[in-house]
């Protein structure tokens, strides 16, 4: 308050009146602070979380990412400008089912007792999810979209069409969406736990002509519903959120809610909307990006439209890099994973560096970035820090909060200092700082040499600066052997220290 330009006299005003004034003067401000919204109590509610993950998006594929890129995505972009865009941001294994087990438990990918999808639920029973963890402290949970991480009957239902261990066995009190990816029989929708249909008919494989085989409308021939149709399934899964919300905002408002959105795509079948159809100059892949860029403003539409985009904090990521071969990048002029060597499954940057946008309307900066390395396990701690949460001790053992970087005190917070990701063909690499080391040579992908074997005289691994050399061209092994040792042994001490969890 600014203090009175007339002096306040003992003998003129006594005693009293001062402390009506003073009374009146609080009512007056406290009003005011509320009529603001700037009350601390205001500050305190936790936001509604949404994540929207897309499957095998490439860092290069957002305009707001590659100024370059051949396809136009408005609706990313949006998201961007009035959020925070990461830089430095990367899934936990370079390939579906390692990097959404990272995702919803917080803990690196090889930890996990198995990758047997087909076979049993990867999540183990009684570890802790960020689904659980919120809703136990008054959360609404819902998942829509590709699960990928198994079932305890595996891929096949019981006889009462049930699948155990899913998302309403992991903490999700909803679910709808598809088993795995889109290109990957059987092929069938589920309603929480319930098959829908049983997988009674047959369809056979599918390609597109002028693309590699693993490319275009690509899928297996293999079991599948009646009725099921492939083109159907990216608009299903964006209805189903919408109408999530929709019931969100018609049902208890006052409690926050968490939805999952797991995209089937831009991973094959590439099968786009006939609007988006020969509207990108990046092909038939471009043009199911748009889609994908369409679906993510009709969920953020929904939100706007329920009145809840204010108060919602909304995570856009992929869960790995792109399918995207040289080729490609020659016929288009378009390189999916930007800057970075590498795609989908391998251990170089563009198998797992991912785009990452985070909005919190009054809490993230609009039109901000964040250079902070970063990886999807840390979404756990950020969550609970989010939703002013404790994480109990024993979950979550990889996850870092990146509250204070969101909310621009990053300064006064320990930051993660380093990181492991996971390749297809589960080579483990590690990232401290600026350098990284992968302990073999070659892609550890699925088409590239994985392992190379080494020359005499020749590095046996590769170790890049990516300060200085983010296209990983430059091996640096030779040169700093002491680096490559320190990193060596700290990869070593970290996965050893915390081995595979026990399923008994």
């Amino acid at each position: 308050m600014h203090r009175s330009q007339r002096h306040l006299d003992t003998n003129y005003l006594d005693t009293k009146y001062l402390w009506r004034a003073f009374y009146c003067v609080c009512i007056f401000h406290v009003a005011w602070l509320s009529h603001q919204g700037s009350l601390p109590a205001a500050e305190t509610v936790p936001p509604n979380i949404v994540v929207i993950l897309a499957d095998d998006l490439g860092y290069g594929d957002p305009r707001c990412y590659n100024s370059d890129s051949k396809i136009e995505t408005p609706h990313i972009d949006k998201l961007a400008a009035e959020g925070m865009r990461f830089t430095d941001a990367h899934s936990c294994g370079s390939v579906c089912v390692p990097s959404r087990y990272g995702l919803l438990t917080g803990r690196y990918p090889f930890r996990a007792a198995s990758f047997e999808w087909r076979k049993q639920a990867l999540i183990e029973p009684g570890r802790l999810t960020i689904p659980q963890l919120l809703q136990q402290h008054g959360y609404r949970t819902a998942c829509v979209g590709k699960w990928h991480l198994g079932f305890d009957e595996g891929t096949t239902p019981d006889k009462h069409r049930r699948l155990h261990g899913g998302p309403v066995d992991r903490g999700f009190q909803s679910f709808f969406g598809l088993p795995a990816s889109l290109d990957l029989p059987p092929y069938f929708w589920i309603r929480d736990a319930t098959c829908v249909d049983l997988a009674t008919n047959r369809i056979e494989k599918s390609n597109t002509p002028g693309w590699d085989p693993s490319q275009g409308a690509f899928w297996r021939a293999g079991a599948i519903a009646p009725g099921f149709q492939h083109a159907e399934v990216l608009p299903k899964l964006t209805e189903a959120a919408i109408e999530q919300i929709a019931h969100y905002g018609k049902n208890q408002r006052n409690r926050r809610f968490f939805l999952y959105v797991a995209l089937t795509a831009p991973h094959t079948p590439w099968l786009p909307d006939a609007r988006f159809q020969d509207r990108s100059r990046a092909g038939l892949y471009g043009d199911f990006v748009m889609h994908v860029d369409h679906a993510v403003g009709r969920i953020m539409s929904a939100l706007e439209e329920q009145a809840f985009a204010k108060e919602t904090l909304v995570v856009f990521t992929s869960d790995n890099g792109p399918v995207w071969y040289r080729e490609n990048v020659q016929r288009f002029g378009h390189n999916s994973s930007g800057t970075f060597r590498g795609i989908k499954g391998d251990a170089w940057e563009g198998g797992h560096r991912v785009p990452m946008i985070v909005r919190w309307p009054g809490r993230v900066a609009e039109n901000s970035t964040a250079s902070q390395m970063t990886c999807h396990a840390d979404l756990m701690a950020t969550f609970t820090a989010v939703a002013d949460i404790d994480l109990p001790t024993g979950a979550g053992e990889d996850t870092y909060s990146l509250l204070p970087v969101l909310t621009g005190d990053a300064a006064n917070s320990p930051s993660r200092r380093t990181m492991i990701t996971q390749s297809g063909r589960n080579v483990l690499s590690i990232r401290e700082g600026a350098w990284k080391l992968i302990p073999v040579l070659g892609s550890g992908g699925f088409l590239r040499a994985t392992k190379v074997a080494a020359r005499p005289g020749e590095p046996s691994g590769q170790l890049y600066n990516l300060d200085e050399d983010p296209g990983e061209t430059n091996n640096r092994w030779e040169q700093h052997p002491e680096i490559v040792e320190r990193l060596t042994t700290l990869l070593k001490q970290q996965t050893v220290a915390m081995p595979r969890t026990s399923r008994k």
